[in-house]
């Protein structure tokens, strides 16, 4: 559990409406969800609450401390949702203060999701968007009720195991643990 499974470059930060660690947690959950299920992902989110650290310091990341930031043993699942069923998703998350999201970006105004962009284009209500996320999320849990009824993709790959091989993939290409704060959410003015 104290093995050392990659390095954080800065010390990342749990912060709404946006923080960095938030960012790298949804950023490995985008990409480790496109390879273990073999399919493009749009969007990945974990709803806030779901992050259970409130920093991953700079310096040496453990096994350990992964299951720290993550110690439930929840899936990381897809589902394919039309547009209307996303903005109602993202319209919780921005009632929520904001969620960690990748894939997209919005803007929070009167706790409802608005100027929702997915992959550069604005969200279309009527397309059908592959999302990424946790089998709680997806069985209504933190009030997702509008998730509960829509199937769910899944191979058993638990979402610490998705952020666990995101780091060690990282550190196989040389690469250390960042995230910075790119307006992915961010409040209307």
């Amino acid at each position: 559990m104290n093995d050392v499974i990659g390095v954080a470059e800065v010390s990342l930060e749990k912060k709404q409406p946006e923080g960095g660690l938030g960012n790298f947690m949804a950023d490995a959950f985008l990409i480790m969800a496109a390879e273990k299920y073999n399919t493009k992902v749009d969007v990945a989110f974990v709803n806030s609450g779901g992050v259970r650290l409130n920093q991953l310091p700079a310096g040496n990341i453990t096994t350990c401390k992964i299951f720290e930031l993550m110690p439930f043993d929840n899936l990381l699942i897809l589902q394919k949702v039309k547009g209307d069923v996303l903005q109602q998703v993202l319209d919780l998350a921005a009632a929520k203060g904001g969620w960690p999201i990748a894939g997209l970006t919005m803007q929070l105004k009167d706790k409802k999701a608005i100027n929702v962009n997915i992959g550069g284009k604005p969200l279309d209500l009527n397309a059908t968007y592959t999302i990424a996320n946790s089998d709680f999320i997806a069985n209504g849990g933190d009030n997702a009720d509008m998730l509960r009824n829509v199937p769910q993709i899944t191979n058993g790959y638990l979402m610490r195991d998705a952020l666990l091989d995101y780091i060690k993939k990282e550190k196989s290409q040389g690469r250390n643990i960042s995230a910075k704060i790119e307006n992915r959410v961010s409040n209307a003015q």
